[in-house]
């Protein structure tokens, strides 16, 4: 999961440094191989006084990347830098690059403050980034000698296209393949028209809708924006729905379960949290969202109490027995809770590996890499 919140922090401060007459460089992982810690699409904004936002390895790489970005200030040319680690898992992992990885990052500076990506990703709407590198694979030079075209760049949507890579037949192939990746979440380097193109995928951020603004849903609504949710917090009683209490949600709706979906529309990025403690409110925002796309519903409180709810549900012909799938209740994995805090860990936990796809289990036991590897 691309963090949103990192993207708008590179993108906010961009905005910042351009409004101020300020010069920066932009750092992009554009390819990554092996077990790498961070992967394509990973950026770090480095202003000429030296001043970072975002990352690009696990802290090692940063110090190194940054004096490139300086450099690359000060000669007006991007350059693309490749880090490997050794095949020693434990020296490659100390070196923030990962096991047995390889990262190319391309250096640019930042001609414009992006605005209209910052635009897109507050409206929730994907698109992709493409920027060119030359001569490219197809014209015979290697990535490593590759350099980007400054400036140009086309910003796609489904239905949109803005920007110019400099010839109409790059700029047609790239739009056609930066939609075949919308919806994915594959950014990384394409042959088009003889040259290498990054495609730089954007997603709107997986949205967790937390129904009951008690003093228990702050910590969820905390851990799940520091990860990258959009977290939207609901209840019908105002005066729990402040800024106040929740400074890291992207919303606060005043609304009771039988107005819920006239206030919002939850698709399948959506996941949900029923939490307000009234047997009542509960169910109602639970047969509201049971009609929903939204793959994941948390019932916070006793099996019993939630086996109820659902047996109401399927017997008003409110809820499918498959339907009863996407319900979690009790929510949050089986890790020993005690307290808020770490409830909400363990709720947290439990949506990611539902979006995810992956059993709930220690990595020890895993035998398969625990990121997918990059060709």
């Amino acid at each position: 999961m691309k963090h949103w919140h990192e993207t708008r922090a590179v993108l906010d401060r961009l905005a910042e440094l351009r409004g101020a007459g300020r010069r920066a460089a932009l750092a992009t992982i554009v390819r990554a191989r092996g077990s790498a810690y961070r992967h394509e699409g990973a950026k770090l904004l480095v202003a000429e006084d030296g001043s970072t936002v975002g990352n690009v390895s696990g802290g090692c790489l940063e110090q190194d990347v940054r004096e490139v970005a300086l450099q690359v200030l000060a000669s007006g040319t991007p350059e693309l830098k490749s880090y490997c680690s050794s095949t020693d898992e434990i020296a490659a992992w100390d070196l923030g690059v990962g096991c047995e990885g390889q990262v190319d990052v391309l250096v640019e500076p930042v001609l414009e403050a992006r605005a209209r990506e910052r635009e897109l990703l507050d409206g929730r709407v994907p698109f992709v980034v493409c920027t060119v590198i030359r001569p490219g694979k197809g014209e015979g030079g290697t990535l490593k000698d590759s350099l980007t075209v400054g400036g140009k760049s086309l910003v796609v949507t489904r239905d949109t296209v803005e920007g110019d890579l400099g010839s109409p037949p790059l700029n047609r192939g790239a739009t056609a393949r930066a939609r075949d990746l919308l919806g994915t979440e594959d950014s990384g380097i394409v042959e088009i028209a003889g040259r290498a193109v990054f495609c730089d995928v954007f997603l709107p951020p997986p949205e967790l809708v937390i129904c009951g603004a008690g003093d228990d849903a702050r910590p969820l609504a905390h851990f799940a924006a520091d990860i990258g949710f959009r977290v939207v917090i609901v209840d019908r009683r105002a005066a729990y729905l402040t800024a106040e209490r929740f400074p890291t949600a992207a919303a606060l709706i005043e609304s009771r379960p039988e107005e819920l979906l006239r206030r919002l529309s939850p698709d399948a990025a959506c996941y949900a949290v029923v939490m307000t403690h009234n047997f009542a409110d509960d169910q109602g925002y639970l047969r509201a969202l049971a009609g929903t796309p939204a793959p994941y519903i948390g019932m916070l409180g006793p099996r019993q109490r939630t086996e109820r709810m659902l047996q109401a549900l399927i017997t008003a012909g409110a809820l499918g027995e498959r339907d009863a799938a996407r319900i979690y209740g009790p929510v949050g994995l089986d890790v020993g809770t005690d307290g808020a805090e770490q409830v909400a860990l363990s709720v947290i936990a439990e949506i990611l590996a539902v979006r995810s796809g992956r059993r709930a289990e220690s990595l020890r036991e895993r035998q398969a890499p625990i990121h997918a590897s990059s060709e």
